[in-house]
Order: structure tokens, then C-alpha cells, then sequence
């Protein structure tokens, strides 16, 4: 497994890569999440083809100083990580190679990313369009794994692939769990022993409200659980219709219940699919 922390390291490795390359896009801090999109990276890239990891905390993409500061960094780990699930390459660059200091271009979504995340958190989703778009041009590859957790951002992505006429198959992979329900994320291993064994009640709420048939039941039923615990503040909780993203108060179509809920400073997200029966 070879790694590059410049582009020019890149270029130089991907030269000699035999194609389908798949792309695995992350942030570091890696988790059995993280593993399985690797795994399912490498089951569509065959064992002809080529993977790919990029770790890159990717400053543009935070709204708030502290968050960024604060994003859990286990670049050894997550090297042995790739290794142990037979990663043919890791780009690993600083922020200096990924932007110039007089950088003046991002991109911009304008229809997906006005609500839930991208209402709470000011220009998330331009930062990671330009990220993804970055990275999709460097390791020029066919074919890149997102995980659904991050739904909004997945719906995003297929939008820019669409919209820009990108020539990359978008794989998304369900959302992984451990045993009590709590979605995996990096940000995890910030939650202090109280707020971690607290926080499947995040998933709790979510299974109940997703028993509902109303809106307003759905919403209050998981606002309900979510807010019984003195540790939670939730950021947002809404019903958004599945294909648009648009918040809804009928339940006409399917859709998709949505929340992120702070723990301290430290932000977890989930949502629930809510069939249209």
C-alpha cells in the first residue's frame, strides 16, 4: 500500500493503477464504518481494480473553529486500518496542497442543502462539493462509496455527480451500527462514558416516531424521547420529503425523518426512512 501527501505523489502513483479505481473519501478517525465502505469499495473494484482511501480533515467544510480543532486525528490507525482491509492507496494531504491561499472558486448547491444541515451549518455543503469535486479530479476515479448516515450529503453528491455531468458511479452503503443502535461515527470517541451510553436513545426515538401516522406525531414522538435527557439539545428534527429534501407536514410520499443532536459540543446526526403506505 503505497502514500501520497502531495498530488504530485498521486499523479505519480496512479499512473501505474490498474482501473476500475474506487474512491473511499473520508476524514480519518476510522471505524468499522469507515471499514465497510472500504470493503465495499473493493468488492466493486474487483481484484483487478484498485482502491482507494483519502483522509483529509477538510477545513472549508466547518462552521465553527472549535469543531475543526476539535475533529479526532489517528492518522497510524487508520494507515493500519486501510492495510488490514487491503487499501492499494491513501492520499493523505495537508491543507496547503488541497487549497492555494488565494483560492476563489467553490461550489455550490442551491436546491438539497438549504435545510437540516446546511440550515444550521453555513457553507457546509460548499465545502464538502469542492472537497469531493477535488478529490474526484486528483485520484480520477471511476466509482466512489458514501455511506447513507450522512444522507444529505450522499443526496448532495448524486446531485453534483448529475448536475456536472460527472463521469463516477456514486456507491452508497447503509448505515452502520453498533449493538445498542448508535449510528458509528468518528465523533463518537468524544462523547464522554455518560453521554455515550445516553446516546442510543437517538435511534430509540427515531424507531418510535417512524410507528406514527401523522407528521405531527411523528415529530413529537421523537422530539419527545430525544428531550427526556438533561444531556441532549437537539440542533434540528424534522420531516423532509425523501426526493427533494423539502420539509413536510403530510405524510403523502416517502420520507425521511431527520435530526442532529448535540451532546455537549459534540454533534451526532441520524435519520429513519418513513414509508408512504
Amino acid at each position: 500500500m503505497w502514500i501520497a501527501r502531495s498530488k504530485t505523489e498521486l499523479q505519480k502513483n496512479l499512473d501505474s493503477l490498474p482501473r476500475p479505481i474506487v474512491l473511499v473519501p473520508t476524514m480519518g478517525a476510522l471505524h468499522l464504518g469507515h471499514a465497510a465502505l472500504i470493503d465495499l469499495a473493493r468488492k466493486h473494484a474487483g481484484t483487478e481494480g484498485s482502491v482507494l482511501v483519502s483522509i483529509f480533515v477538510n477545513p472549508i467544510q466547518f462552521d465553527k473553529p472549535a469543531d475543526l480543532e476539535n475533529y479526532p486525528r489517528t492518522e497510524d490507525e487508520d494507515l493500519e486500518t486501510c492495510k488490514t482491509h487491503g487499501v492499494d492507496g491513501v492520499f493523505l494531504p495537508e491543507i496547503g496542497e488541497m487549497y492555494s491561499k488565494d483560492r476563489s472558486i467553490m461550489v455550490t448547491e442551491n436546491q438539497l442543502s438549504q435545510d437540516l444541515c446546511g440550515a444550521t451549518r453555513s457553507g457546509h455543503f460548499d465545502g464538502v462539493c469542492t472537497v469531493v469535486l477535488k478529490l474526484f479530479n486528483l485520484t480520477q476515479c471511476d466509482a466512489a462509496v458514501f455511506g447513507e448516515k450522512d444522507f444529505q450529503q450522499l443526496a448532495v453528491i448524486q446531485r453534483m455527480v448529475r448536475d456536472l455531468d460527472l463521469h463516477i458511479q456514486i456507491i452508497p452503503h447503509p448505515t452502520l451500527r453498533v449493538a445498542d443502535g448508535l449510528a458509528m461515527s468518528s465523533r463518537n470517541r468524544r462523547l464522554t462514558l455518560e453521554q455515550r451510553a445516553d446516546a442510543p436513545r437517538i435511534r430509540k426515538a427515531l424507531l418510535a416516531a417512524s410507528q406514527k401516522s401523522s407528521a405531527a406525531e411523528i415529530i413529537s414522538t421523537a422530539r419527545e424521547i430525544i428531550e427526556t435527557s438533561p444531556l441532549t439539545t437537539i440542533d434540528y428534527l424534522k420531516l423532509v420529503n425523501a426526493e427533494n429534501l423539502q420539509p413536510t407536514d403530510q405524510i403523502t410520499s416517502t420520507c425521511i425523518l431527520a435530526c442532529a443532536v448535540f451532546y455537549g459540543d459534540v454533534r451526532l446526526i441520524d435519520h429513519i426512512k418513513i414509508p408512504y403506505c
